[in-house]
């Protein structure tokens, strides 16, 4: 088990602020499995047009973190060279959000690979507040050589 910062987070993968969605990696086992957390904030900039009277993030943005994650455990698993891969939602599905995901609310982002075959990685993936499901989906992504 590994805890990857938001320093080596920003040099495995390419998002950068507004659109990185995750603070730390707290568990990762490569190949396996890896768990981040997102510390939501009313700093947030979509809090300002996302129901400014009551704010809940997007569940679009929840899952893009649950794919960061995903993207930091794939860039661990495949020890390339940071920024040489490039990554590319290829399905989306089960998606159900059950939770809303406010301001002061930690996110608690697990995806665990189902299967990797070539450049075809496909995941299970939960967030989590305060240990109760929020949001899940099952998803897919190709991999791909930025050269």
């Amino acid at each position: 088990m590994t805890v990857v910062d938001i320093k080596e987070i920003m040099n495995l993968i390419p998002h950068r602020y507004p659109f990185l969605l995750v603070d730390k990696i707290i568990e990762i086992e490569e190949g396996k499995s890896a768990t981040g957390i997102k510390n939501v904030t009313m700093n947030e900039n979509f809090f300002q047009g996302h129901f400014p009277e009551n704010p809940v993030m997007p569940g679009v943005l929840i899952i893009e973190a649950l794919a960061q994650t995903a993207a930091v455990l794939v860039a661990k698993t495949m020890k390339s060279a940071p920024g040489s891969k490039g990554v590319l939602f290829t399905t989306i599905d089960k998606a159900k959000f059950k939770k809303q995901v406010i301001p002061g609310d930690v996110l608690e982002l697990k995806v665990k690979i189902v299967k990797s075959k070539m450049s075809l990685w496909v995941f299970e993936a939960e967030a989590l507040v305060d240990g109760k499901k929020a949001a899940q989906m099952s998803f897919s992504a190709m991999i791909y050589d930025k050269s």
